[in-house]
């Protein structure tokens, strides 16, 4: 489906080029994430925003579609201005984009991005693309951000408790595709949470890591039941749908997740799991991932692997942590955010289990729990040219010291100690 980059903003933005003073060349403008619960913003996002609408160039066609649209809507259009940008730039945008590295945590306040105009009959195009900017970047900068803030809690607790965090990058799998709004925001906050994480059963994700990032294969998942799988069985079916997921799915080294609470989770993991098919559990070479999905998540899991123990034994790691045998494992993924993981593991360290136990999935809070006001992004203008000098440009609201922006033009640096730092840009030097 064909874009038009040129009805990719909002309503007002047409009436802009007429507002700036006479002789402005050149407008500047960054985005930040200004603060919000967290103190580091992992950026990420712009290479997708600029492989699937920069490098394709606006057309005759769009500018005419995008004359009749707005001029119906009731706003002035910038007909000149386009027709320009189409004869002399072959309609591709006149515009520098700087930014950090993709998939560097930032501590908040620092300019992710700043966006210029390169040619001085532009000026207007700079906050132009602030819609489609802003938002390419906002929403795969905060899943990326609360990802990572679950990788920090769930690495804190392997430290504690664990012989080793090697498996970190497995402990939080992406279940947030059926809640995201769309598929294509599904695969940006997927592809997003793969920045930190290998596990997902977001597919829309992988593609955009193929599409965008040349990953070839940037997460991976296991065969695992849902509800309707084992109901089809019966009640009375119940351990024989178990067993044909054994069967079906078991072996050496591979894994196999199975939803246990359709009927009676405790009874499940007693008579079935640890009576019944704890021979063909311990036989198969693999390792059996049992998911509860139902009741409070805390109390929960903690019950869920002290029956586990109960059925399959422990073995108590080099940090005094109790932990299941290799070849059972459980995955919390119904009521999982940040919140509740952290709650999950000081738990289980409270009892003396290890946080190796579990892993987590996570759908919608990972994927759709989030807006701009989550890290209160904004793109702001800090510098415009005006007959060939620069002005520094703010706001600085009387009632919201919050929402000061920054002045100038703009250079992030990396220190000694390895911290980024925005500073006006010609103390750099250049």
């Amino acid at each position: 489906m064909h874009k038009n980059l040129i009805l990719n903003t909002d309503s007002y933005k047409a009436s802009h080029y007429l507002q700036y003073p006479p002789s402005t060349t050149h407008v500047s403008s960054y985005i930040e994430a200004r603060g919000g619960p967290y103190d580091q913003a992992v950026f990420f996002g712009l290479q997708m925003f600029i492989k699937e609408y920069l490098t394709t160039p606006i057309t005759a066609a769009d500018i005419e579609e995008a004359r009749q649209i707005i001029v119906a809507h009731g706003l002035p259009f910038n007909e000149a201005g386009w027709q320009h940008i189409l004869r002399k730039h072959s309609g591709y945008l006149p515009i520098t984009i700087q930014a950090i590295p993709e998939g560097t945590p930032v501590a908040v306040q620092n300019a992710l991005v700043q966006v210029v105009n390169t040619d001085p009959e532009c000026a207007w195009l700079t906050s132009y693309i602030e819609t489609a900017l802003l938002r390419a970047i906002w929403y795969p900068t905060s899943v990326a951000t609360v990802s990572h803030r679950c990788k920090q809690i769930i690495s804190r607790y392997l430290k504690m408790t664990a012989d080793s965090s090697d498996g970190v990058v497995f402990k939080l799998h992406d279940f947030g595709a059926r809640g995201a709004t769309s598929r294509e925001a599904a695969g940006i906050g997927g592809v997003a949470h793969l920045v930190n994480f290998w596990g997902t059963d977001t597919m829309s994700g992988l593609l955009n890591a193929r599409r965008y990032y040349n990953a070839e294969m940037a997460g991976f998942s296991i065969p695992a039941a849902e509800h309707s799988t084992v109901t089809a069985w019966g009640k009375s079916g119940e351990a024989d749908a178990y067993r044909n997921m054994l069967d079906q799915f078991s072996g050496e080294g591979k894994l196999v997740a199975v939803v246990s609470d359709s009927y009676d989770l405790w009874h499940a993991i007693d008579h079935i799991w640890g009576d019944e098919l704890k021979d063909r559990v311990i036989s198969t070479g693999g390792t059996l991932v049992v998911r509860p999905d139902s009741g409070n998540p805390v109390e929960v899991v903690c019950e869920t692997l002290e029956r586990l123990m109960a059925c399959f034994g422990h073995v108590t790691n080099s940090k005094g942590y109790r932990e299941l045998p290799s070849y059972v494992r459980v995955i919390q993924g119904d009521g999982v955010d940040e919140n509740s993981i952290n709650a999950i593991l000081g738990a289980m360290e409270a009892r003396g289990l290890s946080a190796d136990n579990v892993a987590f999935g996570m759908g919608g809070a990972l994927l759709q729990k989030v807006n701009r006001d989550t890290l209160k992004f904004a793109m702001k203008a800090s510098a415009v040219k005006v007959n060939g000098e620069w002005r520094e440009v703010y706001k600085d609201p009387v009632t919201d010291s919050g929402k000061r922006s920054k002045k100038g033009r703009l250079a992030v640096i990396e220190d000694s100690s390895g911290v980024y730092k925005t500073i006006p840009e010609h103390e750099t030097g250049n």
